[in-house]
């Protein structure tokens, strides 16, 4: 039976208002919702009788169309669906429909071969599979990728109708890296798939230049009541034919790019090119080398990262960095984990020895930014790099990159209630080069002198307020050095006496102990840190190479200090 298409919108139109539980539906609630439906299709006032919806409904009860909707109307006034998971939508395909189907499908299939009709191709199986599987009853002989978790896809429909319309549209967006969505006019041009996700791409201005934007990131859409832009340079067919994927920057040049790929993974990307450009140039016992015309983007990046080690990029030398960057950062993250066996080892070392050394706390992507950050704010603020106090309070987005899931773990497993009290960085290099004697770190710093019992000889450096606290406090705070560079005894590593830490020193205690022992050097890899107990015996000496050594040191304690005195830089974790 041949239905029209404003009677189709009229059915999905009622169908969705049914399957809304949270609202009760009078005959007229319907009526005015279709009315709305097929101005919104069709740009025009229906006028949408009260005899029109009636048969409506009964055609959907009916088996005329095979929907056979369970439709019942309650209180003598209110329309639902007795079954709470019904939907015309699910319902299966009538056999005078799958018959239709099924001569489509044999009419399509003539077409294949003609060059014309290439991209009928899957579009054609998959309308056969499903006519087979409808007629016999059995499960699908093809399983087409699929993701119906996905969000974003019931936008579809939609944005295409503004697209085939015109029409300029008002999106609620939040990307992956906003903290909060964002509503604007938006001017779609073009829908595109891309490994099973959805995009559309549109302007947001008529001077800005094309940006794609992922259904799945996209809360809501309206139509806009602003008169609708188009781009005339933008062209469908050819706007993707430089690039991988969804990433294109319009006035961003193509490069040639060669790839070898090893004899393993060879056969997979012959017969499933990356791109049309793509061309085998050359061919040893071990692989192929192929040669790609396209943009440089994350996807490319993406498909040459997911051969792992059987692919290598030959040039250019940039995609070439980007990509040996992100595999050290990947082989970081695996290195970077830290286990309990590692952190009760430590714990126990710091305080039987008083120190212990931890390497790949910190992946290299983390040592990169601390480094830049703090050579940026030196440059800024005109600052002495060699010891640079108060880090926390003068560089406070340092925290987002430091206080990771490792610096917590390790943290917690020392002392569970632990606050942070102190942080200088030491930047130790060919033209701020010193030396160390043996001593140990007693002073704290705080923010006003109070007279307290048992806290003494006080001092004040460059607006920086110490004291010498009981030894109480000094037993109970611990350090952590985070190493920015690698750490050799040629550039300055630390020095320390292990188990000198039990105790408060004499400077006659100190002379003894640090001439009669041999000291441990802590040579250490960037990203490593090293643990250790301020009273414990340690010193430095100078750099005698042309290689800077910057530690960032910190500084913690568990035991609030007594009568109104406050630690200066005192955080909690």
């Amino acid at each position: 039976m041949a239905v029209n298409k404003n009677a189709l919108i009229r059915y999905k139109t009622i169908d969705k208002c049914l399957q809304n539980k949270f609202r009760e539906w009078t005959l007229n609630d319907l009526i005015e919702a279709v009315s709305d439906a097929l101005y919104e299709y069709e740009g025009k006032d229906v006028d949408v009788s009260k005899r029109t919806v009636q048969l409506d409904l009964q055609m959907m009860r009916s088996d005329k169309l095979g929907y056979n909707a369970p439709i019942v109307v309650y209180n003598r006034k209110f329309y639902k669906y007795e079954e709470d998971d019904y939907s015309i939508t699910n319902s299966p395909i009538s056999n005078q429909d799958l018959t239709k189907l099924s001569e489509a499908v044999s009419f399509l299939k003539q077409f294949q071969g003609f060059s014309h009709f290439e991209e009928l191709g899957s579009m054609v199986q998959k309308l056969e599979d499903h006519v087979h599987t409808q007629k016999t009853q059995e499960k699908p002989l093809i399983d087409f990728e699929k993701n119906e978790n996905l969000k974003g896809l019931k936008f579809l429909d939609v944005l295409y109708q503004f697209i085939l319309n015109k029409q300029a549209i008002e999106i609620t967006y939040q990307s992956f890296k906003a903290r909060q969505e964002n509503t604007f006019t938006y001017y779609p041009y073009l829908l595109k798939e891309f490994r099973n996700r959805w995009f559309i791409i549109g302007k947001r201005q008529k001077n800005e230049g094309l940006m794609n934007l992922a259904l799945d990131r996209i809360i809501a859409i309206e139509k806009s009541e602003k008169p609708f832009v188009y781009d005339p340079e933008f062209n469908s067919e050819t706007y993707y034919k430089d690039a991988i994927g969804v990433s294109v920057s319009p006035q961003l040049e193509t490069e040639h790019v060669l790839l070898y790929i090893n004899h393993k993974q060879a056969p997979y990307v012959l017969t499933k090119p990356f791109h049309h450009s793509q061309k085998e140039v050359g061919r040893d016992n071990y692989g192929v080398t192929i040669s790609l015309d396209v943009q440089l983007n994350f996807e490319l990046e993406k498909e040459i990262l997911g051969l792992g080690e059987g692919i290598k990029v030959i040039t250019p030398e940039r995609l070439k960095r980007q990509i040996k960057e992100r595999l050290y950062d990947a082989v970081d993250a695996y290195e970077t984990e830290i286990n309990d066996k590692n952190l009760r080892t430590i714990a126990k070392r710091l305080e039987y020895k008083g120190f212990g050394l931890l390497n790949h706390v910190y992946t290299k992507r983390d040592i990169r930014k601390l480094k830049a950050r703090f050579d940026n704010y030196i440059k800024q603020n005109n600052e002495q790099a060699f010891g640079m106090r108060e880090v926390l309070k003068k560089m406070p987005e340092l925290k987002e990159i430091l206080i990771n899931k490792n610096f917590k773990k390790l943290i917690k497993a020392i002392d569970k209630d632990a606050f942070l009290t102190k942080a200088i960085y030491f930047d130790k290099s060919p033209s701020d080069n010193w030396y160390v004697t043996w001593h140990q770190d007693v002073p704290i710093n705080v923010l006003e002198k109070k007279d307290v019992e048992g806290f003494v000889s006080w001092t004040s450096k460059k607006g920086v307020l110490s004291v010498c606290p009981p030894e109480a406090i000094s037993k109970n705070t611990f350090s952590m050095r985070i190493h920015l560079d690698d750490t050799t005894s040629k550039n300055g590593a630390l020095k320390v006496i292990a188990g000198s830490h039990n105790k408060r020193l004499s400077d006659d205690e100190i002379q003894l102990i640090s001439t009669n022992s041999i000291p441990f050097v802590s040579e250490i890899a960037a990203g490593g840190v090293q643990l250790l107990k301020p009273l414990l015996l340690h010193a430095s000496s100078k750099t005698t190479v042309q290689k800077r050594r910057r530690v960032l040191h910190l500084e913690f304690s568990s035991i609030e200090l007594p009568n109104g005195l406050e630690y200066a830089e005192r955080e909690d974790l």
